[in-house]
């Protein structure tokens, strides 16, 4: 039969899926772009009124804690402790917001 390759599809078809693989690759570079981006983004999470905040970047790297003076009670420790781990949670909370915003569902964690 003229005008059909041995796939079964007519003319063009090769041109068709050159246009796939560049829309692929485009899909791709925006992609990575944007996981670039969302890398070098830093959150902060904060707990206690702010009396506690850690700033994170998009990888999950701890940069910084900041604590206040009026967090610090030597006779309640484990307070200063649950205190920065909150902070922690909410930061690891909008950065995969900020993930799942930026890259959507194909995007995946850090």
């Amino acid at each position: 039969m003229a005008g059909f390759n041995r796939f079964g599809g007519g003319f063009g078809g090769g041109a068709n899926m050159q246009n796939m693989i560049r829309q692929a690759q485009k899909m791709q570079q925006e992609m990575l772009k944007k996981q670039e981006e969302l890398a070098n983004t830093e959150v902060i999470g904060a707990s206690g009124g702010g009396m506690v905040e850690v700033v994170i970047t998009g990888k999950n790297e701890i940069k910084a804690v900041r604590i206040k003076k009026e967090a610090v009670d030597p006779d309640d420790v484990e307070m200063l402790e649950d205190l920065i781990m909150a902070a922690i949670k909410d930061a690891q909370s909008q950065v995969a917001q900020l993930s799942k915003d930026a890259l959507g569902p194909m995007g995946g964690a850090f």
